[in-house]
């Protein structure tokens, strides 16, 4: 595979690393957590035989710096930050967009603010808690985080949002996960990520409550998608919460809620699928 063009976008607030491989129309790739662009190294040549595919850092993560470290975070944002890209790369065409966790949800309001500018929308396991039934208990928990990171620091912060990720995770289908395919360890970079990401981005994201109606006037532009090992943990559960309220029924990926860096080359596949069927 050849090295990407690298490029900057100065958008509000930030300055967007970006990079490009491949030919053909654009796929644009919205990561999650702290990964950045990087985490879709194991899947980008792959989509490159079909797609010009961009991936970018998103704002305040790895090679994307903020101009103010201390600036709240909006869903609404990141969005527009997708959407300068797709401005940029893709001018007056219709692209394609695949999003994971909370790149998903920044994905889902792509499309819900600008459904003429898509042409489908695969979205892996969104966070989208404020669907759920008991959306309360899920807050209490993002005020526990908080509390916990301004209290105790960064490890006890983590360890309790992991547990409120894997609660109530019951036996199921796909339940039990690969031994042989253990999700990687976070790079140094990830690392340095996570206090910016516990305390703006999880607070922020998953408060996010999507435009249902909006999605509803766009169906056949969005495929909602989960882990065929994450059954019962609560991403897993809030996306396919979402997929009932759509009427539609969430496809499903190789591996858990990382399946994208565990399953690189399986994951690639299905995204290649739900691009195109």
């Amino acid at each position: 595979m050849s090295d990407p063009t690298i490029g900057s976008l100065r958008v509000n607030g930030a300055t967007l690393r970006y990079e490009v491989r491949g030919d053909g129309p654009l796929l644009l790739l919205i990561p999650g957590g702290t990964g950045g662009a990087a985490s879709f190294d194991g899947i980008a040549g792959t989509l490159a035989s079909a797609y010009t595919v961009a991936a970018y850092d998103p704002r305040g993560i790895s090679g994307s710096p903020l101009d103010n470290p201390d600036a709240d975070q909006r869903v609404s944002e990141h969005a527009d930050d997708a959407l300068r890209l797709l401005d940029l790369l893709s001018p007056g065409e219709p692209a394609w967009v695949f999003g994971a966790s909370s790149g998903a949800i920044a994905a889902l309001h792509l499309l819900a603010a600008h459904p003429g500018r898509l042409t489908r929308v695969v979205a892996h396991e969104p966070p989208v808690v404020e669907v759920l039934p008991d959306a309360v208990q899920h807050r209490a928990l993002l005020d526990r985080v908080r509390d916990t990171l301004q209290a105790q620091g960064l490890g006890p912060a983590m360890s309790l949002f992991a547990a409120g990720l894997a609660k109530d995770r019951a036996a199921g289908p796909g339940a039990a996960a690969d031994p042989q395919a253990p999700a990687p360890a976070p790079t140094d970079r990830g690392m340095a990520g996570l206090p910016y990401f516990i305390g703006r981005i999880v607070p922020a994201f998953m408060s996010y409550a999507p435009d249902v109606c909006r999605l509803n006037d766009a169906p056949d532009r969005l495929v909602l998608a989960v882990g065929r090992e994450s059954y019962g943990e609560l991403p897993h559960r809030a996306t396919a919460a979402l997929a009932e309220l759509l009427g539609t029924r969430p496809r499903t990926f190789p591996g858990g809620h990382t399946g994208l860096t565990s399953h690189p080359a399986a994951f690639g596949e299905a995204l290649r699928s739900a691009l195109q069927n």
